[in-house]
């Protein structure tokens, strides 16, 4: 008998063998894991969710102890940041509560100091002895050991943050974190209230289930150390902050005690819930098969425990706020909610008609974990199947399965080869509803097509997999579920199943395979692109254009980060300079800044000619001016210059001009805008070394050491067979297409110089505006000084992977700026940023308009 769900647990108690529990087999998966694929609430198939690693010593390694360490490192970063940034709000809450202490009588606070320093010592030892004359002793002195190295821990930390903020710390933040001793004006406090970090350490790591007390405990003495002048409130949240992430730190440094059930807590959960096992064995992670008295059926027990539940919390909600089609959060939910959403899933689907496990029984044990028993199913998984065994009717009947649970809006999320189990009657049967809905969208729905759609033509070929769905569910259905077949609608293992299919593959070659089901293979677009042909075949009128499953993109997500970063790294520096960038830029030169204006306008004119001059094909010019213009918007979602090289690329072939030529004649304008930059670099460093009074370039070495570097590795690359056949395959559309179209070009001086000229020009204008944002802030640096600055930065922008350039190209004109330009800091700052704000700000919304205008006159 196959075990189809379920997870392990590490205890072989009761006989049987098993896998040991978060071991991989010879495939690389975990047997008996729930979801084979790695189904996960969220998006289809998500993540796989493996099992826990277990040492031998009976501990596992969180996840969630993880997660919370870097949130506590996170917050205690920003509460150091906040201390020191927001001096005034700190030492106006500090003084606020100093101000209150002095109500307080002194003998009275010294009181309460005391007694309540005497109960923080007295704590751990209390719930230690508790702890220790409780049932399970073993278990017991792990957590109490696990206690106290976290309390030591936590000292320590608390120890070092004090001596770094004394002697290494600027002198604003230990201000902050400190104030003058009530009996001694020379001396300052702690910054770090010290007490309470070890106690919360221990409290938290030894997994002590009182609460009450021990808060009421660490809140009074905090409170004394406020009343009593020995703390400050910033000092007070640093210590209770060390102690909680020193304990989390801990855990997932040694692991913890195995918190899962035993087979014999089992056995009692499930005796107390009427049923009468026996005998309960590990049969995959979290997961026991139980054998009951008088013959009744096996049961399949899951357990759900809390710690898997919190570990996937951050996945859940990465997946909500990126697809549309992530289900409603349900982050940090109990295992006990868990289990009674899977329980409705399970019931609305039987009483909808479907084949599934029936639920037996279902439990808490304790706090943290409650398990789930089914009816035992036997039977084997699609993937476990010969393929002579896939005929037609099974597979139609996985389709009228799936048609039961559209009719009553039931989405399962997770159809993929081990949701589907056949009996030894060749029925199907629909397991593991833990990530499914009731109530699902429309979108959602479709997504569960696509799904069972793509499950099945990996085994048995598109056509036989659409000329079944169709059979059941009717052409307009799969029409409609058309435009989500895309990977980021699928499992991850079916992507990764897609890309891993060998060429020239033909599933389901036997039982009836029939015409048309070899598939394309090797991509996961090849075989997606049969099944779009084969739902088309039938109904040519359907339009299969994808529909936008996400909603954030993790580049734009790091876009965001990014420039927040940049942000808080650089507005700083605009106040802490001696010459204020923002006085600078309030005093600017109307003219000179007029005339940075209008070097900034004709650079678009420019990269126009620059774009013109390389097509032989007649192009409307003002379309080309405006695509320039709406360049700038793209930027702002695209790295270095890849939006400005697809948008050209679109207006060619909106133009007529076939995508080979189109492609050719961007090619060609990059590679001679590489060249002509190279050359307008080398001419403006021999300007600056000619100049009078010496070089001021103090970077020349280190261009030429980076040509010479640049050099040795092209010939260390081409001297490996596999580097140089990597990159002969990326040189090959520069021989194969642009270097045709080059000839073509040569065979046309005119319009060649055209672009020739305004690839210069391109240039020319922004090293103009860069130079006159200089001048307008009154400085005064050479023109070929400021030539070299911005061609070197426009190369790290062009190579950098943010929208925009954005950090590259400002930390490069900046640093050249201040060392070939010789300006100071506070000078190229604002020069800088007058640039940027004319060149990439400004020109968005233009950019926009522009954008819209040739779009809705399909010229893009």
């Amino acid at each position: 008998m196959a075990i189809v769900t379920g997870r392990t647990n590490g205890d072989t108690g009761g006989g049987g063998t098993t896998t040991p529990a978060g071991q991989p087999d010879g495939d690389g998966e975990i047997p008996g894991q729930r979801h084979a694929d790695g189904a996960a609430p969220g998006r289809p198939g998500g993540p796989r969710q493996r099992a826990r690693p277990l040492s031998e010593a009976g501990r596992v390694r969180q996840p969630v102890a993880l997660i919370r360490l870097l949130t506590g490192l996170i917050t205690i970063a920003l509460t150091l940041l906040l201390a020191d940034y927001a001096r005034a709000t700190t030492g106006g809450i500090a003084a606020d509560v100093a101000e209150a202490a002095a109500l307080v009588p002194r003998p009275l606070a010294n009181l309460a100091g005391g007694l309540t320093t005497a109960a923080v010592l007295l704590l751990p030892v209390g719930l230690a002895v508790r702890r220790l004359l409780g049932p399970d002793r073993r278990r017991a002195l792990q957590q109490v050991s696990d206690g106290l190295l976290a309390a030591v821990i936590a000292y320590g930390a608390t120890l070092a943050l004090g001596l770094w903020a004394d002697d290494l710390a600027p002198a604003s933040l230990l201000t902050a974190l400190t104030q003058r001793l009530p009996a001694d004006a020379l001396a300052h406090t702690e910054p770090v209230y010290g007490y309470l970090a070890p106690v919360l350490a221990f409290m938290t790591a030894s997994a002590s289930r009182e609460r009450r007390l021990p808060w009421a405990v660490l809140t009074l003495s905090g409170l004394a150390g406020l009343a009593g002048g020995y703390a400050t409130p910033t000092a007070l949240l640093l210590g209770l902050l060390i102690g909680w992430t020193g304990a989390h730190g801990t855990l997932y440094a040694v692991g913890t005690p195995d918190p899962r059930p035993r087979p014999g807590e089992v056995l009692r959960a499930l005796r107390d819930s009427g049923l009468r096992p026996v005998e309960a064995l590990p049969a995959g992670p979290d997961h026991y098969q139980v054998r009951q008295a008088d013959d009744r059926p096996e049961l399949d027990v899951q357990l759900l425990d809390r710690q898997a539940v919190t570990a996937a919390a951050v996945q859940r909600a990465w997946r909500r706020l990126r697809l549309r089609t992530a289900p409603h959060p349900r982050a940090l939910r109990s295992p006990r909610t868990g289990l009674e959403h899977e329980a409705l899933v399970t019931y609305a689907a039987l009483a909808a008609g479907v084949r599934t496990r029936r639920i037996a029984a279902t439990a808490g044990l304790g706090h943290d974990t409650a398990l789930i028993a089914y009816e035992h199913l036997a039977g084997r998984t699609l993937d476990q199947l010969d393929d002579e065994e896939i005929t037609d009717g099974l597979l139609t009947d996985a389709w009228g399965q799936l048609a039961l649970l559209q009719r009553r809006e039931i989405a399962h999320r997770a159809l993929v080869p081990s949701s589907l189990l056949v009996d030894g009657g060749g029925a199907v049967h629909l397991v593991d509803f833990a990530d499914g809905d009731i109530a699902a969208s429309e979108l959602v729905l479709r997504c569960d097509v696509v799904q069972l759609l793509t499950t099945l033509a990996l085994r048995a070929g598109a056509a036989r997999a659409v000329r079944t769905a169709t059979t059941v569910l009717g052409r307009d259905a799969l029409g409609a579920a058309l435009p989500l077949l895309q990977p980021i609608a699928l499992a991850r293992s079916t992507r990764q199943a897609l890309k891993r299919r060998p060429d020239g593959s033909t599933p389901g070659a036997g039982a009836g395979a029939g015409a048309g089901a070899g598939v394309q293979a090797g991509t996961a677009g090849g075989l997606l692109e049969e099944i779009r042909a084969e739902v088309s075949r039938g109904r040519p009128e359907v339009v299969g254009r994808p529909v936008r499953l996400e909603r954030l993109r993790p580049r734009t997500l790091f876009a965001v980060a990014g420039g927040v970063v940049a942000g808080v790294l650089l507005i700083p520096q605009f106040f802490a300079v001696e010459d204020n960038p923002v006085a600078a830029l309030t005093d600017a030169d109307p003219w000179w800044l007029a005339l940075a204006v209008l070097a900034a306008g004709l650079s678009h004119v420019a990269a126009a000619m620059g774009f013109v001059g390389f097509v032989p094909e007649r192009l409307n010019f003002r379309n080309v001016v405006l695509a320039q213009v709406a360049g700038a918007f793209v930027k702002l979602v695209s790295p270095g210059g890849v939006g400005g090289i697809a948008l050209n690329t679109r207006l060619l072939q909106r133009a007529d001009i076939p995508t080979a030529q189109a492609l050719s004649s961007v090619g060609v304008g990059q590679l001679i805008g590489l060249v002509l930059h190279l050359l307008q670099l080398g001419a403006f460093v021999y300007l600056v070394d000619a100049q009078p009074g010496g070089s001021e370039l103090a970077a020349l070495p280190a261009v030429v050491c980076g040509l010479v570097v640049a050099t040795v590795l092209l010939v260390v690359v081409w001297s490996i067979p596999p580097a140089r056949r990597w990159l002969a395959a990326r040189l090959r559309p520069l021989t194969a297409e642009v270097l045709p179209r080059l000839l073509d070009l040569l065979r046309n001086p005119g319009r060649l110089a055209v672009g020739v000229a305004g690839q210069l020009l391109v240039s020319l204008c922004l090293i103009t505006c860069l130079y006159c944002c200089a001048l307008a802030i009154g400085r005064a640096p050479s023109f070929a000084a400021v030539a070299v600055v911005f061609l070197v930065g426009n190369a790290a922008g062009n190579a950098a992977p943010t929208p925009g350039g954005v950090g590259a190209v400002d930390g490069a004109l900046l640093l050249g700026l201040q060392q070939t330009a010789s300006m100071e800091e506070g000078g190229a700052l604002a020069a800088v940023a007058l640039f940027r704000l004319l060149t990439l700000i400004l020109p968005v919304l233009p950019g926009w308009a522009a954008m819209t205008w040739l779009q809705r006159r399909k010229a893009l």
